[in-house]
């Protein structure tokens, strides 16, 4: 079982910068992927970004650019670095950690953080 706790959200207005963090209750280098995903009202939940544990990353096309994922694993934590934010990347992100265990992958996720970018 891992436990995904986020933070970092709130309120910020365009243009502005926000930094997510997403604590694991497990050393994350036994995590396969662990990526950052969101959902704004009335939408379905999509992913932004991921990390590998072999470090790869990956992005949404509408956050290339703005947004970085990183990890430490000192700390068992993945960062999500916010740059340029705009009023469409108001959600609540959740964090979430997929695991393969004998051959079978498991999703964890966290409890999700508000983000809101105001105009």
């Amino acid at each position: 079982q891992v436990q995904l706790v986020e933070s970092g959200g709130g309120l910020v207005q365009a243009g502005g910068s926000l930094r997510l963090s997403c604590a694991a209750s497990i050393r994350i280098f036994s995590i396969d992927v662990m990526g950052w995903y969101r959902q704004a009202p009335g939408k379905q939940r999509e992913p932004v970004a991921t990390v590998t544990s072999s470090g790869s990353t990956n992005y949404v096309d509408s956050v290339k650019g703005r947004f970085t994922i990183s990890r430490d694993s000192t700390k068992n934590t993945v960062f999500l670095q916010m740059d340029s934010l705009n009023p469409e990347d108001t959600a609540v992100y959740y964090c979430r950690a997929d695991q393969v265990v004998r051959g079978v992958m498991r999703a964890y996720w966290g409890q999700g953080t508000q983000v809101t970018v105001s105009s």
